[in-house]
């Protein structure tokens, strides 16, 4: 890694329908109050920044059909999950 730079990662995680609207709740409130949003996700604490550029992403291939909800933002954007201004969220998973 160069300067800091974080790792490269594609994780995708399952959860439960009412954990997944808990998760897009708090989101919404965020994006709606113009706020920075953090989730942990498979152990990575991850700070969206209010300026994030949101798309919607609709795939279909052979029997398939996907919709993607994004978030993207440069890394230097989201780089304060030093400062804690609310409790941690757990990711679901056990901690080994």
């Amino acid at each position: 890694m160069v300067g800091g730079e974080k790792p490269q990662r594609d994780v995708e995680k399952n959860y439960p329908a009412d954990q997944f609207v808990e998760k897009l709740r708090r989101l919404a409130d965020s994006i709606e109050r113009g706020e920075k949003f953090r989730i942990q996700v498979a152990g990575e604490r991850i700070t969206i920044p209010p300026s994030a550029v949101i798309s919607i992403e609709h795939e279909r291939g052979g029997s398939e059909e996907e919709l993607e909800f994004q978030l993207k933002w440069s890394i230097e954007q989201g780089e304060d999950d030093s400062e804690v201004d609310e409790e941690p969220e757990a990711d679901d998973e056990p901690e080994e």
